[in-house]
C-alpha cells in the first residue's frame, strides 16, 4: 500500500514558477514509477510527466516538454513537478501517481493515487 500526498499548487502569473511534492509513505517508494496527471476542469485527465525508478529516465507531453521537470529523492520518498514559463492552459488539478511499472501517456493504469492539488495561473 502506497500513500500519497501533493502539495505546492496555488495562484501563480503566467510565466512564473511553481514546484508541486508529493510525498508517500512505505518503505518500498523506489520500487515505484512515479507519474504527474492533471485534469482542467470539463476535460479528462491527462498524463504530463514520468519518472523510472530511479528517476534516470523521464517522459513528457509534449504539452509541457522544456517547461517542465519530474525528478524524485527515493531518501526523502518525494517526486517533485518543476514547472517554468506557466501557461493558463497549465491551469487544472495535478494528481501524482505511482505504479511498480514505468509507463507514460494517457494509456497508463497507475495503481496508486494522491488527492491532487489545484494549480491556477492566470493570465
Amino acid at each position: 500500500q502506497v500513500q500519497l500526498v501533493e502539495s505546492g499548487g496555488g495562484l501563480v502569473q503566467a510565466g512564473g514558477s511553481l514546484r508541486l511534492s508529493c510525498a508517500a509513505s512505505g518503505r518500498t517508494f523506489s520500487s515505484y514509477a512515479m507519474g504527474w496527471f492533471r485534469q482542467a476542469p470539463g476535460k479528462e485527465r491527462d498524463f504530463v510527466a514520468a519518472a523510472s525508478w530511479t528517476g534516470a529516465r523521464t517522459y513528457y507531453a509534449d504539452s509541457v516538454k522544456g517547461r517542465f521537470t519530474i525528478s524524485r529523492d527515493n531518501a526523502k520518498n518525494t517526486v517533485y513537478l518543476q514547472m517554468n514559463s506557466l501557461k493558463p492552459e497549465d491551469t487544472a488539478v495535478y494528481y501524482c501517481a505511482a505504479d511498480r511499472a514505468y509507463c507514460s501517456g494517457n494509456a497508463c493504469s497507475y495503481e496508486y493515487w494522491g488527492q491532487g492539488t489545484q494549480v491556477t495561473v492566470s493570465s
